[in-house]
């Protein structure tokens, strides 16, 4: 089955830090662009980043600019989100995306980062 899969999220305490895994499950990413996004409740879809899996370059959202670092697995089917200071705002669920704006061909079902103060 072709699909994006999260993983690693969980409690962490303000000031903290995450690392989420986005894994391509019956493709790899040759060429793509996968984003992050985030949810918190009540709240809009908020892009979080984007990498491109061909040079690596990445992009950030200005709420995480700075603390959050996106980059590539060496098996070309994996992206990983390292969160760093984080903060009660950032609590939110987080998915991965192919590619960075629509229309999206694969979304991941999810991982929730909650943050406590």
């Amino acid at each position: 089955e072709v699909q994006l899969v999260e993983s690693g999220g969980g409690l962490v305490q303000a000031g903290g830090s995450l690392r989420l895994s986005c894994a391509a499950s019956g493709f790899t990413f040759d060429d793509d662009a996968i984003g992050w996004f985030r949810q918190a409740p009540g709240k809009e879809r908020e892009a979080v980043g984007c990498i491109s899996s061909s040079d690596g370059s990445a992009y950030y959202g200005d709420s995480v600019k700075g603390r959050f670092i996106i980059s590539s697995g060496n098996a070309k089917n994996t992206v990983y989100l390292q969160m760093n200071s984080l903060k009660r705002e950032d609590t939110a669920v987080y998915y991965c995306a192919v590619p960075c704006v629509g229309p999206y061909e694969y979304w991941g079902q999810g991982t929730q980062v909650t943050v406590s103060v």
